[in-house]
């Protein structure tokens, strides 16, 4: 059986058809078309953060990986988001976060929970306890370029408009025609993607209800009166800030009830008009450096995976932007996601290592979108969300409520499910020290890693995928540890048994 997908270009409806083998069509163009061995192992439709992360997670195996980017040019405006602490921790995994750091600014790491102003709590887990502001189009530059570095094959201004899966593979079809084939799909082309919506996904979910405006600009007054005319402002509305960047500049936050059309995008005067509205003045803003809109819709597909095609990214769900989770949430799937498709690729995965992706990153989807939802309750003017988050805000005094909700925006409490044993077991590993020096500077590879203060434990037929480092030194609370090419526990303890057992559940069968 096989099953082809294509975009009815006169229409925004999905046609799906279910072929028998006798009826399948000749996809291949007369001349030098699509032969129907692969061409490529992975063909990735988008080539925003997470699809180029996974882009060069792939390629850390050797997989042949191909990027498929709509757009022919840089996103026009130069907006700053924020890498948080489980984000950064994956870059400095792979030999990244120098690179990055140049490029940001970094900033206490908390505040994010709703705009409540809480300082961060002392002594997070993390030796990247801050958050980075970046420009969105440098951070895509920069994971584009790691993923060309490693052999990735990008290429710009090519749409995927359709898609054939078979036992086999996946032939896919570009907007000019041009038919390529891999042996496996992944859409990471944002929220309206073309992947999700050719396979038959579901997205359900909440419809956008509120709309705000966002970017980011000049200022004309001094902070000081700044500061004094918004704390003057007894009623005005939670999605109302500006908050200076340094040099003049202000992130400005406005709701945008009656401004404009949605179908373009705001201007300067909108921004104007609405702090006008809130505040009396405009407070002289000018010259913006970029200038955005947002709803609060909130959707989660129904499926990672359909067959031979994966969803990651805003793919895959989309929320408001509160919290900065959604970029961190994308590039933290692909993280999970590369070395699970890699090792099929590769032919070592065990049976169900693949359908671990979703069984561990859509759970934690629904927690950012159930958080981010809450968030936007907690901005809402009406007089019940005032009361509760005047209580929270309250509640946040107490450091393990903050230091709970941190860990919610940061991805640092995340826990996969991988059965019972110590409260280490499913949690990432802090960047600890070891005799060679930091722990994250032994995964640039993307392998597997023993880390065995026994000194008497070994990795036997699967050191062709995981390294072993015996230091009685490393400072862990356990005798040793199995970590997964994303940094998460598979198995901590003592007993080589025990730890064969868990390598063959993550790593599949021994070599030789």
């Amino acid at each position: 059986m096989h099953s082809q997908f294509t975009a009815d270009p006169s229409s925004n409806d999905t046609v799906e058809r279910d072929l028998t083998v006798g009826d399948v069509p000749d996809l291949r163009p007369p001349a030098s078309g699509a032969d129907r061995a692969p061409m490529f192992d992975v063909i990735i439709a988008g080539c925003g953060p997470t699809g180029a992360m996974l882009a060069a997670e792939l390629r850390l195996h050797d997989v042949r990986v191909l990027v498929l980017e709509k757009e022919t040019e840089p996103k026009s405006f130069v907006r700053i988001v924020g890498l948080h602490i489980r984000s950064l921790e994956l870059m400095a995994m792979r030999g990244l976060l120098e690179r990055v750091l140049r490029h940001g600014r970094r900033r206490p790491a908390g505040g994010f929970f709703a705009a409540i102003p809480k300082p961060a709590p002392e002594g997070l887990d993390s030796a990247h306890a801050y958050m980075l502001g970046v420009p969105q189009p440098v951070i895509e530059r920069l994971l584009e370029e790691h993923a060309v570095e490693l052999g990735a094959q990008v290429r710009h201004g090519r749409a995927v408009t359709g898609f054939e899966q078979d036992d086999e593979g996946v032939t896919v079809e570009l907007a000019d025609g041009e038919r390529l084939r891999s042996r496996y799909l992944v859409g990471c082309d944002g929220g309206r993607s073309t992947v999700r919506k050719l396979l038959g996904v579901g997205f359900p979910g909440e419809p956008s209800r509120t709309e705000t405006l966002m970017g980011e600009m000049e200022v004309g007054l001094p902070q000081e009166e700044i500061a004094a005319k918004v704390a003057g402002i007894r009623e005005a509305p939670h999605r109302f800030w500006l908050r200076p960047f340094g040099g003049g500049v202000y992130s400005v936050v406005v709701p945008a009830a009656g401004v404009g059309d949605r179908a373009e995008p705001p201007t300067l005067e909108d921004f104007k008009q609405q702090l006008r509205t809130i505040a009396g003045t405009d407070f002289g803003v000018h010259s913006p450096r970029w200038l955005s809109r947002f709803g609060d819709a909130t959707r989660l597909a129904e499926r990672y995976r359909v067959g031979r095609v994966l969803l990651a990214g805003d793919a895959a769900h989309i929320h408001p932007p509160t919290g900065g989770q959604g970029l961190n949430l994308g590039v933290q799937d692909a993280f999970n996601l590369g070395w699970k498709l890699a090792a099929r690729i590769r032919g070592w995965a065990p049976e169900t290592l693949l359908d671990t992706y979703q069984a561990e990153r859509r759970p934690v989807a629904e927690e950012v979108l159930d958080n981010t939802r809450a968030q936007m309750e907690l901005l809402s003017a009406e007089p019940g969300p005032r009361a509760v988050r005047r209580l929270l805000t309250e509640l946040m005094d107490f450091d393990e409520v903050n230091r709970r909700l941190i860990e919610k925006i940061t991805a640092i409490g995340i826990r996969y499910d991988f059965g019972e044993g110590p409260d280490l077991l499913g949690r990432r590993l802090r960047d600890i020290d070891v005799k060679q020096g930091r722990l994250y500077g032994l995964l640039h590879r993307g392998r597997g890693l023993l880390l065995d203060r026994t000194e008497r434990l070994t990795v036997g037929g699967w050191s062709d995928r995981v390294d072993h480092l015996a230091d009685h030194t490393a400072a862990l609370d356990v005798p040793c540890v199995l970590l997964r090419p994303d940094g998460h526990v598979a198995w901590a303890g003592d007993d080589q048994q025990d730890l064969d057992d868990h390598l063959s559940r993550w790593f599949g069968e021994p070599a030789g």
